[in-house]
């Protein structure tokens, strides 16, 4: 093979890798596109009619329980709120929503959370950074949990029809004003000047009260004693037990007429 030979057989390779690459990319996004369009499509009515299912069969009653969940007032932005309240979603089916294995209801769970974890790709994970902000504790019946799972699976497949891509929202500048907000009511709360003058103003009537009463109490028992003491001592000293007169009296009475 000469020299000439060897480099008439380069130019082929050098145009085709190119080529080749070309083509992977553009099959790579439509393969991710075509992906990411999934999302507009992957909850189904069949998911929201095990959620209703789960509600319907809840037994009504008061007792309640406590969960984690994002709190709405602090979090307006609905895009937010849901990726927020869809990362706390699996805590709550993977810890909280437990019911007896082989039943209709653990399988309905079981789907749901094959579903989140489908999901995941749909979200970007700022909604896993600073990950208590924008939460509180919530106590409700077990039948208002669920209602809040139901609304959140219906509002995000509203919201990825209308947009395949909503869900790559940035929220990071939503969550931190969750944050600060958070340490700012807890600085409140430590150096709140009203507090300790709330307690001063309520602690001293307390007290007073109290010395009064305790006054009193003392003052009726020394009245009463001392009420008490010349009534004993005029009385023994009228009449003393077993003295001389007594017994004469008692003698006189005795003897006959």
């Amino acid at each position: 093979m000469t020299a000439r030979g060897a480099a008439g057989r380069c130019p082929p390779t050098t145009w085709l890798t190119p080529l080749l690459l070309l083509v992977c990319l553009l099959v790579r996004g439509s393969i991710t596109e075509e992906a990411s369009e999934h999302c507009s499509h992957m909850i189904g009515n069949g998911h929201l009619q095990f959620l209703q299912q789960l509600i319907d069969s809840q037994m009504e009653t008061s007792c309640q329980i406590a969960f984690e969940f994002v709190d709405q007032e602090q979090l307006k932005d609905p895009v937010c709120y849901l990726k927020k309240a869809f990362f706390l979603m699996q805590d709550i089916m993977e810890d909280t929503m437990r019911f007896k294995d082989n039943t209709p209801n653990a399988y309905f769970i079981v789907k749901l959370q094959e579903l989140s974890l489908r999901l995941k790709s749909c979200f970007t994970k700022d909604y896993e950074e600073q990950g208590k902000a924008c939460v509180r504790t919530f106590y409700e019946t077990p039948l208002q949990l669920l209602e809040k799972i139901k609304n959140v699976f219906n509002e995000t497949r509203t919201l990825l029809k209308k947009d395949w891509n909503i869900f790559s929202k940035n929220c990071n500048d939503s969550f931190a004003k969750c944050s600060s907000q958070g340490h700012e009511r807890q600085k409140e709360r430590h150096s709140d000047p009203q507090l300790p003058r709330f307690t001063f103003h309520l602690l001293v009537p307390s007290i007073i009260l109290v010395l009064l009463a305790v006054g009193g109490l003392l003052f009726y028992r020394r009245r009463r004693r001392s009420h008490l003491e010349p009534q004993t001592v005029d009385s023994s000293m009228e009449r003393p037990e077993g003295s001389p007169l007594t017994q004469d009296e008692d003698r006189q009475v005795e003897l006959p007429v």
